[in-house]
């Protein structure tokens, strides 16, 4: 435990994995169920960068309602809800608007 700098608990799991499903179960991640990601690495990017971006004309700040129109007029994010957005916005601790 000292040397690898894991709790008790995380060595008991391994060396139970090892003993039930062999070195590679123990060692490497199993896929795990759930959804796959809907946009990528390069749309989150986008609305990273808009949300960064100066608010449109008439508006102080963004908000999430003004980054979900702004953000469906890309071609490949029409559908994308305004609970994706913001919930990606939260996941990277962005603040839309503030500078």
């Amino acid at each position: 435990m000292q040397v690898l700098g894991a709790g008790r608990t995380a060595i008991w799991r391994t060396r139970s994995a090892y003993v039930e499903r062999g070195l590679d179960y123990a060692l490497h991640d199993v896929a795990r169920t759930g959804q796959p990601q809907k946009y990528g690495t390069g749309q989150q990017a986008e609305f990273v960068a808009l949300a960064c971006s100066a608010p449109p004309r008439g508006a102080k700040r963004w908000t999430i309602q003004l980054l979900t129109k702004a953000v469906r007029r890309r071609p490949k994010l029409r559908n994308i809800s305004r609970e994706s957005i913001r919930l990606f916005l939260k996941k990277t601790t962005a603040s839309p608007g503030a500078s």
